[in-house]
């Protein structure tokens, strides 16, 4: 009886420690869903301040948003892009080899965006870069912008070429 009862004790007290990992396990494993699910809150709250802040700074009636884009198939190098509005330089930006990468594969980055007086507006885009066969490039343009009380949308596509503008 008495060895019986050594062992029951025994029994028990080694399943003890496994039963006190498994319940620091799910511990650990709720503390973790938790710890992701405040995270997706925080990025939620962090988008709907910027979308809000944004909105504030830059209302509907006075928004000029400028885009820049390499047109189809172009395999020159852009190096920098400086863009002025009536003479006063509003973005100018260096290129890494991944952004280049993204332009190549059809993405657009938004370089400017600010508040515009309505009216027409003069538009400089200059750019930078290497041709193919390594020698330099450079190209600049001057463009109108028409500014209404709708935001203004404006895609500066590049090309070794040109510069061409799609103003919405």
């Amino acid at each position: 009886m008495f060895r019986v009862m050594i062992f029951v004790i025994s029994m028990l007290l080694l399943s003890l420690p496994v039963s006190a990992q498994e319940l620091a396990r799910e511990q650990l494993k709720g503390l973790d869903e938790q710890i992701q699910e405040i995270k997706s809150d925080v990025l939620a709250i962090s988008s709907e301040l910027n979308h809000l802040e944004e909105k504030l700074l830059y209302p509907s009636h006075t928004q000029l948003a400028l885009f820049v884009a390499l047109a189809d198939g172009e395999r020159f190098r852009l190096d920098a892009v400086e863009i002025l509005l009536d003479g006063q330089p509003v973005a100018h930006h260096l290129y890494s080899f991944k952004e280049l990468e993204a332009l190549r594969m059809g993405g657009v980055q938004r370089i400017y965006t600010g508040n515009t007086p309505l009216g027409e507006h003069d538009l400089q885009v200059r750019f930078l870069g290497k041709s193919e066969g390594g020698s330099d490039l450079q190209r600049a343009e001057s463009f109108t912008v028409h500014k209404d009380v709708r935001p203004a949308l404006v895609a500066i596509t590049l090309a070794q070429q040109a510069i061409t503008l799609n103003d919405r």
